[in-house]
């Protein structure tokens, strides 16, 4: 009971809509994702590990197998599925948004928030990890400036936008995307 003799209500959040996290590698979509999922109460899947997962394999050991054209076949039929499955938060690689239908399929089954970092903060993330196939080259932290360059247009069309900064603690960020979610009612509604 409050001090002057009323119950305290407690805002909760009601999810409508599967909420799809889309970046660059390094921007956090896995991290903030686990964060936002439990602020919610909600599911968190993360769409590599569900390919690692279903392939035994993993996305590196894919990648060198059987080529990137392969694996993003396959990455899309995993978010289909998961966007079939329930209501949750889905991260995703940093490549998925990539293709235009994987985009259509994010915004007509759920709703986009591209996590958007700058390019010395993702740099900064990703530079002693050898898990991203996509910067095994003699120079990673260009080869992750070409990515950042080609990519940041198509990001730009996610449905929701959140910036990222250093300063940001993981649960900072998560409470940045469910503010920025309760713009939409159609996706996110408080209720009392």
């Amino acid at each position: 009971m409050a001090a002057d003799g009323r119950k305290r209500q407690r805002m909760t959040a009601k999810l409508k809509k599967t909420v799809v996290l889309v970046g660059m590698m390094g921007a956090g979509k896995s991290a903030v994702g686990k964060a936002l999922a439990a602020s919610l109460g909600v599911p968190f899947i993360d769409s590599d590990e569900e390919i690692e997962k279903a392939a035994n394999m993993t996305i590196a050991e894919i990648f060198a197998r059987d080529g990137e054209p392969f694996f993003r076949r396959k990455e899309s039929q995993v978010i289909e599925r998961l966007l079939g499955n329930q209501t949750g938060i889905l991260s995703t690689g940093g490549g998925a948004f990539l293709d235009q239908a994987n985009r259509k399929m994010i915004s007509d089954r759920g709703v986009s928030v591209w996590l958007d970092a700058e390019l010395s903060l993702l740099w900064q993330r990703v530079r002693h990890k050898d898990s991203r196939p996509l910067l095994r080259s003699p120079d990673p932290r260009g080869t992750l400036a070409a990515i950042y360059e080609a990519r940041v247009p198509i990001y730009a069309q996610a449905d929701l936008s959140v910036k990222a900064d250093p300063a940001y603690s993981i649960e900072t960020m998560a409470a940045k995307v469910r503010c920025a979610l309760r713009a939409r009612p159609d996706v996110l509604e408080d209720e009392q």
